[in-house]
């Protein structure tokens, strides 16, 4: 395992966290996945949650949604580079050389955009967020859904 693959996997990381990844997964990328997702803690994905909201919250179309101090991002930044120092190199390294070596740098992405949809379903399931997602009903006229419906 070269240092290619490991820059594949830190560059894609907040990618295949938030994405649902069309690449092959084979066997040795299901055995990354589920090593991930078993050797990851609430904790774990609540501070991947985190941080890809304070990476997120750089873009400008939402830079002024929130405030986060540069010493927050840091801390937030270096809590899950330490998370996926972990996992790829104690917790999962055999699933990880293995996926690498036998399917490609590629199934990196995978596994780790299921941990990231894990994550994001813990995240969307509490209660506050479903109550706060649930307020879209209001704005929206089910009448006009329910004619364009009839009008197949």
């Amino acid at each position: 395992m070269g240092r290619t693959a490991l820059k594949i996997a830190v560059a894609g990381f907040g990618f295949a966290l938030m994405t649902a990844s069309s690449a092959f997964a084979g066997p040795y990328a299901d055995d990354l996945t589920k090593c991930l997702v078993d050797s990851t803690t609430e904790k774990d994905r609540t501070d991947l949650i985190r941080w890809l909201f304070v990476s997120a919250a750089l873009h400008p179309d939402v830079s002024g949604v929130t405030t986060v101090t540069d010493k927050q991002r840091t801390e937030m930044t270096k809590t899950v580079g330490q998370l996926l120092e972990r996992l790829l190199t104690q917790s999962c390294r055999a699933e990880f050389k293995s996926a690498v070596r036998f399917e490609g740098s590629q199934t990196v992405e995978v596994s780790f955009g299921v941990l990231g949809q894990v994550a994001m379903k813990g995240l969307l399931e509490h209660p506050a967020v479903a109550k706060g997602l649930g307020e879209l009903e209001t704005y929206v006229d089910q009448n006009k859904i329910s004619a364009v419906m009839k009008d197949r």
